[in-house]
């Protein structure tokens, strides 16, 4: 029997997120809506990760026939936003400080899943890496790690304070 590895690598607890599934969906629709028009889309949050997917497209493909670096990096950012924000709730501040990932070999002309999970949150940073395969596949094609900046309560004010008086 074949491993699939949406199915190896879950934890054998998952904690609650900071924000529903849908509370999260409607979050970026707001304040990240081309995230949709790239095709990205939420598979699974919990507290401290997240499994999001990218859709195929023809014209993601890089000369050689494969997917290109850059589909991948962007997949591998969105799962750690979309990871940071189910542990910290609405933040739309939280920004990538850093962003290094490693090619691992020609991902297949399917979808591309990416599971982000934190390993360290805490008040102003938080530290993750993202697993990338193909869907109906069990090996890494991409491995991230990133880091992001959380900002402060005055600031997350300030943000919410100047978007409410444009509305």
């Amino acid at each position: 029997m074949e491993l699939r590895r949406d199915t190896m690598h879950r934890a054998q607890r998952r904690d609650r997120p900071a924000l529903t599934h849908s509370e999260l969906e409607s979050f970026l629709r707001n304040e990240f809506p081309q995230a949709f028009k790239a095709g990205f889309s939420i598979e699974e949050i919990w507290h401290g990760g997240a499994q999001v997917r990218q859709a195929y497209r023809e014209d993601f493909i890089r000369p050689g026939g494969t997917l290109s670096g850059p589909t991948m990096m962007a997949l591998a950012d969105y799962a750690m936003y979309v990871a940071v924000l189910a542990s910290i709730g609405p933040v739309p501040l939280a920004v990538t400080t850093n962003l290094n990932i490693n090619f691992l070999r020609r991902p297949g002309a399917a979808d591309l899943l990416a599971e982000a999970k934190l390993m360290k949150l805490g008040k102003r940073l938080a530290v993750g890496e993202v697993a990338i395969w193909s869907a109906g596949s069990v090996e890494l094609v991409a491995h991230a790690t990133s880091t992001y900046s959380i900002p402060g309560p005055q600031d997350a004010l300030r943000y919410f304070h100047t978007n409410t008086l444009r509305e």
